[in-house]
């Protein structure tokens, strides 16, 4: 097939300035450049990661390994490549940002990996500048644009010449394989891809599997990620009055997630006194009062695009805890801890499920939808059940070194006042696991479980 005309060759495309030697590196091995083009950590994050000694990743490190666990899925399922719609998947497979919010509801970008690694991103018009500092990425094209507000009525003819684009792709660098995974795709992109004799295989699966080990860079990515959430956390905390609104006290963990070089909150979930039960009430102008808990779930992509999800709970203070208030507290803590014991390597989901810490009869209706989950760019595989759902929802697998859960709970009873919500980020190891959040609990409701 003739060379793409939305095609843009790694050879032709310009360099980036910030990677000129005369500029000194960073301790994760980027340009010290004032002005370079790709987002990061900010001074005051390094300040603070060097005050807890905590080690850096090597961003080309990190790259080439997620790189290669997406190759290997690739290779498992004889697939001659992968067509990524997914904002977050495609910074996996490359680590390029680009309007990450926004894209996910105008899929605008897609990149395409082979079975042997040739990364092709199709970006947004006039952003090739964005990824080229990026070795990975070889070659740059347009085109993946065919959602309604962008063409409108021509949906089906841009879809069209996308997969006219992929078949080129796979043509040059799969040969006669048709075997084709995709994540997420508009209908008419589906389509135009079987049109044309793609066998079209679900693509989340290849992702889910290859981002759920990780590797000893993105270890460090993640334990700088939780430094800084939970630096930005003490500041929401110390945030809290008396009179002041949920609203904001929540902008504080805004705030100090981005001015660290974090990226975004996937939720605002964030409720106090009433609010907190039942769970999922999101952060209004409610006043908080005395005598309150405040409830959170932190939900954020912070720096490197970590996902650090931690959930705890507050006191407003003003008066004493109420003994409901303390049994709330004590059964999630005690939820928690007994279900992180459960965590070794080998261990199965359904195991997990089956020896998991019950919740009293009042609280289980209000229970929060998983015991664990994955995490790493964001939630992630797998999701381990409870009991109640395991039928209807769970499935198996097995604990392995490499990944990271959040282990959490959520315990109010049903028509009660109050609610508790308790999570902390775990990483396996090699004979069983460590917790990688540090975030104190609340002394004026740990009492109970202190003397219990």
């Amino acid at each position: 097939m003739a060379k793409s005309p939305y095609s843009i060759d790694s050879d032709e495309r310009k360099i980036d300035p910030s990677r000129n030697p005369e500029f000194a590196l960073k301790p994760d091995g980027t340009p010290d450049n004032n002005d370079r083009i790709e987002i990061g950590p900010t001074a005051l994050a390094f300040e603070e990661w060097n005050a807890l000694g905590i080690e850096y990743p090597n961003l080309d490190r990190m790259r080439e390994f997620r790189l290669q666990r997406l190759v290997q899925e690739l290779q498992q399922n004889d697939y001659g490549g992968i067509v990524l719609f997914d904002p977050l998947n495609i910074r996996y497979a490359t680590d390029t940002t680009n309007m990450q919010l926004w894209i996910t509801h105008n899929p605008a970008r897609a990149c395409f990996v082979s079975a042997e690694g040739y990364i092709a991103l199709f970006d947004f018009h006039n952003c090739d500048h964005l990824s080229a500092h990026l070795p990975l990425v070889k070659e740059l094209r347009r085109g993946a644009s065919f959602f309604y507000f962008e063409t409108g009525h021509r949906g089906e003819e841009h879809a069209a010449l996308f997969a006219r684009e992929i078949d080129d792709l796979m043509r040059t660098h799969s040969g006669n394989n048709r075997r084709l995974a995709v994540d997420k795709i508009e209908i008419s992109g589906l389509r135009a891809l079987e049109k044309i004799g793609f066998e079209v295989f679900e693509g989340q699966a290849v992702t889910e599997l290859a981002r759920v080990i990780k590797g000893p860079d993105e270890i460090k990515a993640m334990r700088c990620s939780v430094a800084a959430c939970e630096a930005a956390m003490h500041e929401m905390q110390d945030a809290i009055e008396i009179g002041k609104s949920e609203n904001e006290i929540w902008s504080v963990l805004h705030a100090g997630n981005i001015k660290r070089g974090g990226e975004w909150l996937e939720t605002r979930i964030f409720s106090s006194g009433p609010r907190t039960n039942p769970w999922f009430q999101e952060s209004g102008p409610r006043i908080v009062g005395p005598g309150e808990l405040l409830s959170l779930d932190t939900d954020m992509i912070g720096c490197y695009g970590i996902c650090c999800d931690i959930s705890r709970t507050w006191f407003s203070g003003g008066a004493e805890p109420t003994a409901e208030q303390l049994r709330l507290y004590q059964l999630s803590y005690e939820h928690i801890m007994t279900n992180m014991e459960l965590l070794k390597p080998g261990v199965t989901f359904q195991e997990i499920t089956e020896k998991a810490h019950r919740l009293p009869e009042d609280c289980i209706p209000n229970r929060y939808g998983v015991v664990m989950h994955g995490v790493g760019l964001c939630d992630e595989y797998p999701s381990i059940r409870y009991r109640e759902d395991f039928e209807a929802h769970g499935y198996d697998g097995v604990v392995e070194p490499g990944m990271v859960l959040c282990v959490e709970v959520y315990a109010g009873a049903v028509g009660g006042k109050d609610g508790v919500k308790l999570e902390d980020q775990v990483l396996i190891t090699e004979d069983g696991y460590e917790n990688l959040t540090r975030y104190p609990f609340e002394d004026v409701l740990m009492k109970t479980v202190a003397t219990g």
